[in-house]
C-alpha cells in the first residue's frame, strides 16, 4: 500500500513530538522519586484468618455473635442442639456412678477381709494350741489312771485293797481314756477351723481379682463418660483466639456438617501489609526495618510497621530469565506488621502504600 505525502509529513511531525513528551514525563517522574534509602511499595492490608468450625454435625440452636463482633479467646460463639448427646452423657454418668459404687463396696469388703483373716487365723491357732494342751493333759491323766488301775488290781488279788477301790481305779482309767478321745476330737476340729481360717488368704486374693475387674469396668465407664462429655462440650463452640468476626456463614436453625466453616475471625491487633518489592531493590531489605503505612482513608496519619517477613523466592517469574530487563520483572513478597491499630481503624482488604526505610539517616517521605 502506498502512503500519501500528507500522511508521511504528519507522521514525521508527530513522532518527534511524542518522543519529546515521553522524555519530559520521564524526567518529571524521576524528579518525584523517593530519596535513596526509602523504598515505596503498595498492597492490601491482611490478617491471620481463623476459621471456626464444628467437630460434629448438628443443628444450630443459638448464635451469639455476628459480623463485626469483637470476641475473646474461649468466648462462646455458637451452641449446637445437644439434647441427644446430653442424654447419652447422663446415661454414661449413671453407669459410671454405679460402677464406682461397686468398686467402693468391693474395696470395703477387701479391707474387712484383710483385717478379719489374720484375726481368725490367730484365734484358730490359739484353739489348736489349747486342744493340743488338752490332749497332753488327757494323756498324762490316762497314764496315771492306768497305773493306779493296775496297782489296785494287783493289790486286790493280794487282798490288800478292796474290790471297790479296784473298780473305782478301773473306772477312772476308763474315763481318762474317753477324755483322750474327746481332746483328740477337739484338736481335730481346731485344726480344721485353722485350715478354714487360712483359706481367708485365698478369699482375699479372689476379692483382689474381683476389685481389679470392677476397677477395669469402672475405668471403661469413665472413658465412655469422658467421651460423651467431650462431645457435649464440643457442641458449644468457643472462640479459638481473640479477634473480630469478619464473616458469618450460618444462621440459627441450619444443620451443619462436621468440619463445615461457621465463622471467620481476624485479629485486628495483628494486621500486616503484604507488598511486593522488585528484585533490584530486595537486596536492600532486611528483617526489623522500620516502615510507615499510608491509606486513602487516613492520608495524614501514617501507621508504624516493621518488616517481619521477606520471601526467599520470587513471584511472577518469566519462563526464561536471561536478560537484565527480564530480571527486573522479578518481585518478592514482603510483610510489614503494624505496630498498633488504634480503634481498629484498619481492616483486612484495605489498600495501602508503604514506605520502607533501609537507611536510618534518611528522613521519612510520603508515597509518591
Amino acid at each position: 500500500m502506498k502512503l500519501s505525502r500528507p500522511y508521511l509529513l504528519s507522521a514525521a511531525l508527530i513522532i518527534p513530538l511524542a518522543v519529546g513528551s515521553f522524555l519530559l514525563l520521564d524526567r518529571l517522574v524521576w524528579n518525584q522519586r523517593l530519596p535513596d534509602g526509602l523504598i515505596q511499595a503498595n498492597g492490601r492490608i491482611e490478617g491471620d484468618h481463623v476459621t471456626v468450625a464444628s467437630k460434629f454435625p448438628g443443628r444450630i440452636q443459638q448464635l451469639f455473635v455476628r459480623e463485626g463482633a469483637t470476641v475473646t479467646s474461649g468466648q462462646v460463639l455458637i451452641r449446637l442442639d445437644d439434647r441427644q448427646t446430653s442424654a447419652r452423657a447422663d446415661q454414661a454418668r449413671h453407669a459410671f456412678e454405679a460402677h464406682e459404687a461397686q468398686v467402693q463396696a468391693a474395696h470395703m469388703t477387701l479391707t474387712v477381709l484383710n483385717l478379719d483373716v489374720p484375726l481368725s487365723i490367730e484365734r484358730a491357732e490359739a484353739q489348736v494350741a489349747k486342744a493340743k494342751d488338752g490332749v497332753g493333759k488327757a494323756l498324762s491323766v490316762e497314764r496315771e489312771a492306768r497305773t493306779d488301775a493296775q496297782r489296785f488290781r494287783d493289790l486286790a488279788v493280794k487282798d490288800e485293797a478292796s474290790i471297790q477301790q479296784r473298780d473305782q481305779a478301773a473306772m477312772r482309767w476308763e474315763v481318762a481314756q474317753k477324755d483322750i478321745a474327746s481332746s483328740r476330737s477337739a484338736l481335730t476340729q481346731a485344726v480344721k477351723e485353722l485350715a478354714q481360717a487360712e483359706l481367708g488368704w485365698k478369699r482375699i486374693r479372689a476379692m483382689e481379682s474381683d476389685v481389679t475387674a470392677l476397677e477395669r469396668q469402672r475405668d471403661q465407664a469413665e472413658a465412655v463418660l469422658a467421651e460423651a462429655e467431650s462431645v457435649l462440650k464440643d457442641l458449644t463452640i468457643t472462640a479459638p483466639t481473640s479477634g473480630t468476626v469478619t464473616t458469618r456463614m450460618v444462621d440459627v436453625g441450619e444443620v451443619v456438617a462436621a468440619g463445615a466453616p461457621l465463622l471467620e475471625l481476624v485479629d485486628l491487633d495483628r494486621l500486616y501489609l503484604k507488598v511486593y518489592v522488585p528484585e533490584v531493590q530486595i537486596g536492600k531489605l532486611r528483617l526489623d526495618l522500620a516502615a510507615r503505612i499510608y491509606t486513602d482513608a487516613f492520608p495524614d496519619q501514617p501507621f508504624d510497621a516493621t518488616v517481619r517477613y521477606i520471601a526467599s523466592k520470587a513471584e511472577f517469574t518469566p519462563k526464561e530469565v536471561q536478560t537484565p530487563d527480564e530480571r527486573i520483572k522479578l518481585i518478592y513478597a514482603v510483610k510489614l506488621y503494624l505496630a498498633t491499630n488504634p480503634d481498629h481503624r484498619l481492616t483486612p482488604g484495605l489498600p495501602a502504600d508503604a514506605i520502607i526505610r533501609w537507611r536510618g539517616d534518611v528522613p521519612w517521605a510520603k508515597p509518591r
